[in-house]
């Protein structure tokens, strides 16, 4: 094999052209890059009418079937029952499930009233202490 590597010079080649991935290699936890904080006092949304029938429903199912321990079989049940009822049958869990939009449409104004009103007090008390500095200067 005129020319030619050996094996055991291959491997070395081999060794030196592996690269270190990053913060793997590291030891270092890699930095999350993603969803924003959410603020724990946002309010949360709404039931949609489903999930205000399944509330019911699971009650209901739970008493009938006091040994089934699985989420899923409830889950479909509840699927099935809610798309064999007629839109009369529904028409509660709809008005239902309107009253908590509405009822969360006004806590959301409030909560973002209440966020805009303090950002704005912020801006404000930043200008009042820079006011102060200077005359503090003078």
């Amino acid at each position: 094999m005129k020319g030619g590597r050996s094996r055991a010079e291959t491997k070395k080649a081999d060794t030196k052209l592996s690269v270190k991935k990053g913060a793997a290699a590291a030891g270092k936890k890699p930095v999350k890059k993603g969803k924003p904080v959410k603020d724990p006092n946002k309010p949360k949304r709404p039931a949609s009418a489903f999930f205000v029938f399944m509330e019911e429903f699971r009650k209901t199912y739970k008493e009938k079937h006091p040994n089934n321990k699985s989420v899923a079989a409830v889950g479909k049940a509840g699927g099935d029952k809610w798309k064999s009822l007629s839109e009369a049958e529904k028409a509660p869990f709809v008005a239902k499930a309107e009253k908590r939009k509405v009822e969360y449409e006004k806590n959301l104004q409030a909560y973002n009233k209440k966020i805009s009103d303090g950002a704005g007090a912020e801006e404000e008390s930043d200008k009042s202490r820079s006011e102060e500095d200077e005359d503090d200067d003078e």
